[in-house]
This record gives structure tokens, C-alpha cells and sequence, in this order.
């Protein structure tokens, strides 16, 4: 047996001595020319080694901890990050891509120190191709801001995670939202990407200002780095596919009397192939948070959020469809919300779920899963996963894009009450087992 082990306690050793050795060269390297270096290329008011300001870099609104960088950088140009990352590689200094710090799992935390690089002040919107329904971006350009500029010009990105994220760290995270189901996630509305690797060499992951929707020639260069979180490269720019203006959008809510009614509902509406834009469902916990945070009136059952985008003759159709599905499942009748204030009201609650779930305890930390499973196991691992969230007295308001199979469950937790982050550490392994299961 101790033979057996040697092998792993000298490799730990080892992983050690590398870890200590790494923090030791950072020192040495940021403590001698490197911040001069630095401050040459993106300019002195352009980094900043103020703990301030590392410590604003270094969390999202995630559970996890501040883990600070060690200099923040403002990058102005592609050209100024290609030189500060060839800066970083020579001096063996991690890279950490910063875009709006809306992320949900502690992808900003610089675990091993190194050089934040902050992009916000390269925000420009390069090029809209009315023509070819496309928009080329900037990192700075966060969703809203891009909507806003294609207000009356019968487009719009539709993608929408609920924070107004940064488009190209949307384009890093793989991100996804509640118009996913009829729209896609950003891996289907990326047409090209500029991407600055780690020794500042520039890449265009379908060839310099291509702007073609299809390609079967060569390496899928740009669905690699979609969804590589910042460990591939820096993404400086984003092409991305717009989408024409609905004529007509309707929402609706509607209850069920239990977790698998609701569930099935939404899987028979997809079976169907009714192309409904959103459908999220909401538990009860979830349904009261929201109505307090949010100050609606909804029932506190199991609930759906439906919206319809179309012609008015499309919307018609596609209501009565999924009116007979949500009755058929024990649905309540519709309430609507056509007027876009009412119906901006609604998603906007939708959207602040987090806030709502904190709120329920105030002084409390959310940690939030995040599982995707087939639509056949969707109804049992809900169930199962709320069964196991009052055996384990903890409190987890479920809400999820069901169109996509996905869902969260927001675990409620005092950071400093050690046994109830005991609990939810167990509680958050099972169910990712179960996820990986299923």
C-alpha cells in the first residue's frame, strides 16, 4: 500500500513546491520591471496595483471568494492587449479576462494571482451589416447597450442570460438565457471571432473580417473558443448573427398543481414543435420569492413564464396549441401580459430571481447550480432534487429554462454557519451526480 501511495504524495509534493515556486517568480516579476512595463504600453492611468481595485477584480456575484490579481490593466486597443499578453508570457504571469463581473461561478477569480485585464473601455460597435444580419463588437459591448443601438432598425440580439453581460463574455461563457429555446445559446449566433492568445499573437477564428454563416473548410476555430471561459485567449472582438424584430410579442403565466405537471407540460410543448421564444418554470419557493422581491401577485404554486413572438395569425395558433397542453397537464388559465410594460415587469422578475432568493435571508450567500439533463429526466430529477432539499432542511428555489433541458437550484446559505455549508456542499455534489447520471 505505502508503495502504492509514494507515487501520489510525491506528485502532490511536487504540484506544491511548482505552486510555491510560481507564487515566488509572479513576486519577483511584479515587484522589478514588469508594472513599468506595463504602464509603457497601456499607459500609467491605465494600471492600477491599488487593492481596491484588485479586490473589485477579483469576485463576480458568485458564492466563491475575492481572489484579487495582482495589477489590473485597461486595455484601449486589440494592439495594446496583444503586446501586454506577449508581456505576460515572457514573464510566466497568469492572464485574467474581465468583462462585466455579472458571472455566476467565479470565472474572474485569479486563483494564482497574475494580470486582470479589464476590457471595458474597448466598447466599441465596429460594424452593423444590415444586409447579411450581422453585427461585428467589441468586448466593452454589453447586450443592452448593442439592443439599444439596433432599436428601430427592425433587428435585435436576442440572447439573453438576464444580466447585461458583456457580448464577447457571453461569447467566452457559451451563454445562454431564457430566449434560448427558440434562438439558440451564443455557440449558435457566433460567426467570428478576434481572439488574442497568451503570447499576444492575434487570431481570427474564421479568417480576418469573414463574415460568412456557413463554413465546411478548415478547423471550427470559433466554437473552440466559444465557451473556453478565457483559458484559450482574450476575445477582442465578436461577429454575431442579429435576428429580425418580431412583429408581435405576448407573455403569459400559468400555474400547476404539482413540479411534474409543469415540467411535463413544457416537454409536451417542445414534442409538438409549437416554436414558443420563452418558457421558464418557477417552483412555489420560487414563485413566493419572486412576488416578494418583485412585488407581483402570482399564486404560490409550481408556474410557468411563456412568451410568444410572431405575426399576430402565428401568435394565434401557437396560444391555443400550448393552451390545450398546459390544460390537458392541469394547468391554470392564462394570465396575460401583452402591454410590453407588463411584460417587461415580468421577465425583469424573472431576471432578479438571485436578488429575490437572497432576500429571503437577508446576510445570506446564494450558491447557484447549474444542471442540464434530457428532456425525459427532467420531471424526475426536479422531483428528486426537491425531495432532497427538505431532507436536508435546506432552502433551494428551483427555476429553470426547460426548453433547453436546464435548471438552477439556488442554495440559500449563512457563510458562516460551517454545518449548514457542510450541507449544501453534499447537497450540491449529489446533484451533480445525478445530472451526470441522467
Amino acid at each position: 500500500m505505502a508503495l502504492r501511495l509514494w507515487p501520489r504524495v510525491f506528485l502532490a509534493a511536487r504540484i506544491a513546491a511548482n505552486w510555491r515556486n510560481h507564487q515566488l517568480q509572479t513576486k519577483r516579476a511584479l515587484n522589478g520591471d514588469i508594472t513599468d512595463a506595463l504602464r509603457a504600453v497601456a499607459g500609467a492611468d491605465n494600471v492600477s496595483t491599488s487593492i481596491a481595485l484588485r479586490e473589485q477584480h477579483g469576485r463576480d456575484e458568485s458564492y466563491h471568494r475575492c481572489k484579487p490579481p495582482d495589477v489590473v490593466v485597461w486595455p484601449q486597443n486589440v494592439e495594446q492587449v496583444s503586446k501586454l499578453a506577449a508581456i505576460c508570457w515572457a514573464n510566466n504571469l497568469p492572464i485574467i479576462p474581465f468583462g462585466t463581473s455579472t458571472g455566476m461561478e467565479g470565472g474572474v477569480a485569479a486563483m494564482k494571482g497574475g494580470v486582470c485585464f479589464d476590457l471595458k473601455n474597448m466598447d466599441n460597435i465596429v460594424e452593423l451589416n444590415a444586409f447579411d444580419f450581422d453585427v461585428t463588437v467589441e468586448p466593452g459591448v454589453t447586450r443592452k447597450n448593442l439592443n439599444s443601438y439596433l432599436k428601430g432598425s427592425g433587428f435585435w440580439f436576442p440572447i439573453d442570460p438576464g444580466a447585461d453581460a458583456s457580448l464577447c463574455g457571453m461569447a467566452a461563457t457559451s451563454a445562454s438565457g431564457t430566449n434560448a429555446v427558440r434562438y439558440g445559446t451564443m455557440r449558435e449566433n457566433v460567426i467570428n471571432l478576434e481572439v488574442v492568445l497568451a503570447d499576444g499573437r492575434i487570431l481570427h477564428t474564421a479568417g480576418s473580417k469573414r463574415r460568412s454563416r456557413k463554413t465546411c473548410a478548415g478547423y471550427n476555430l470559433t466554437n473552440l473558443m466559444v465557451g473556453s471561459e478565457g483559458t484559450l485567449g482574450i476575445i477582442t472582438k465578436a461577429t454575431l448573427r442579429l435576428h429580425g424584430m418580431p412583429e408581435a410579442m405576448v407573455s403569459a403565466v400559468c400555474t400547476f398543481p404539482t413540479v411534474k405537471a409543469a415540467v411535463d407540460c413544457t416537454v409536451q410543448v417542445m414534442q409538438h414543435g409549437i416554436p414558443i421564444a420563452r418558457i421558464e418554470f418557477l417552483d412555489d419557493v420560487m414563485m413566493d420569492a419572486c412576488n416578494k422581491y418583485s412585488n407581483l401577485n402570482y399564486p404560490v404554486l409550481s408556474s410557468l413564464f411563456l412568451e410568444f413572438h410572431g405575426t399576430e395569425k402565428n401568435l394565434e395558433e401557437q396560444i391555443q396549441m400550448t393552451e390545450e397542453i398546459v390544460k390537458m397537464n392541469g394547468g391554470s388559465d392564462y394570465n396575460w401580459a401583452k402591454d410590453q410594460e407588463v411584460r417587461d415587469k415580468l421577465w425583469q422578475a424573472r431576471h432578479n430571481a438571485l436578488y429575490a432568493v437572497q432576500a429571503l435571508r437577508p446576510g445570506s450567500q446564494t450558491y447557484a447550480s447549474d444542471v442540464c439533463v434530457p428532456y425525459s429526466k427532467l420531471s424526475e430529477i426536479i422531483t428528486v432534487t426537491k425531495d432532497d432539499l427538505i431532507e436536508s432542511k435546506l432552502t433551494g428555489p428551483i427555476v429553470g429554462h426547460l426548453g433547453d433541458g436546464n435548471f438552477h437550484c439556488m442554495l440559500n446559505v449563512h457563510p458562516e454557519d460551517e454545518e449548514e455549508r457542510r450541507k449544501m456542499k453534499e447537497f450540491a455534489d449529489r446533484l451533480a451526480r445525478k445530472g451526470k447520471r441522467d
